[in-house]
């Protein structure tokens, strides 16, 4: 069959001999997926997306649903084991999952208007809302990593890339960080760790379901960074300000948040926000 694969998607493959090779199986994949589950595509097009292939499909009852094929991503690793812990408690709902294909049939959210539509304040409350209810205590024995298995993957890439380091000084103070804030010890939640606006859904039986959570254990603090990095103006004109503000909302520990932003802005490799911005905000973030 031939599928529609958006640029984004192809860009993410592109210098990744893994994800290259899941790319050219991918049509293969979803044919397959499609047979198996009964399904057929709702539509010609294709969501965006730059780490899966997901599109809207009817289900055999005619009911209607996203299959998601999620590309070779560590981050997402255990994205299904976590839709399958909250059980659409703010979650969009698992209904089929194939763990060896990375492919997951999931509750499609109506009207699927983005949280991103809104002014930013109002992302804050209900962002802050939707983490609290998710931060919850896993019982061992669990399969979810701790989050420090995420960071210390960070920091080898971050290492590896030396030669690139534009200020060598407030790498090595942002990796500093980072091994600081993975010790033990601290309260410990299942965490979302990608949780942002554009991962939040206006639904029906919620006003609001989270899509695409990567879950890891650990400091509850965290998970307040991705939505403060997916706010760039505003860490840009008062980042302090910003963090506090967000902060008090989650009531987690403002200098936490703080700590975590400054390691990631340093030190993780760098992503879509670009080198200089977030140098230049761990700047502003470094004590």
């Amino acid at each position: 069959m031939r599928l529609p694969i958006p640029q984004q998607l192809m860009a993410s493959c592109r210098h990744a001999p893994d994800r290259i090779a899941w790319l050219e199986q991918l049509p293969g994949l979803v044919a397959e997926i499609l047979y198996h589950w009964a399904l057929t595509l709702d539509e010609a097009t294709v969501y965006d997306g730059t780490c899966a292939w997901v599109a809207p499909v009817l289900r055999h009852d005619g009911s209607r649903a996203v299959l998601k094929l999620g590309m070779p991503h560590m981050e997402a690793e255990h994205e299904v084991q976590g839709l399958r812990c909250w059980d659409g408690n703010l979650t969009v709902r698992l209904f089929e999952a194939d763990d060896a294909a990375g492919a997951m049939l999931i509750e499609r959210c109506v009207p699927g208007t983005m949280l991103r539509e809104i002014p930013e304040a109002e992302q804050d409350i209900i962002i802050a809302a939707l983490l609290r209810r998710l931060w919850r205590v896993v019982l061992s024995p669990h399969r979810f990593r701790p989050l420090s298995a995420m960071v210390e993957y960070w920091m080898a890439e971050t290492r590896a890339d030396e030669s690139r380091w534009t200020d060598a000084g407030l790498v090595q103070a942002g990796l500093g960080a980072f091994a600081e804030l993975i010790q033990p010890g601290r309260d410990v939640r299942l965490l979302a760790t990608d949780l942002h606006a554009g991962n939040v859904l206006r639904a029906e039986r919620e006003p609001w379901l989270v899509i695409d959570p990567k879950p890891f254990v650990g400091d509850p603090a965290y998970d307040a960074t991705q939505h403060l990095f997916n706010c760039p103006a505003r860490m840009r004109a008062d980042p302090m300000g910003t963090i506090q503000r967000f902060a008090d909302l989650l009531e987690v520990d403002p200098d936490r948040v703080r700590q975590w932003t400054f390691a990631r802005a340093a030190a993780e490799p760098a992503g879509d926000w670009g080198a200089p911005q977030r140098l230049e905000l761990a700047r502003r973030l470094k004590l």
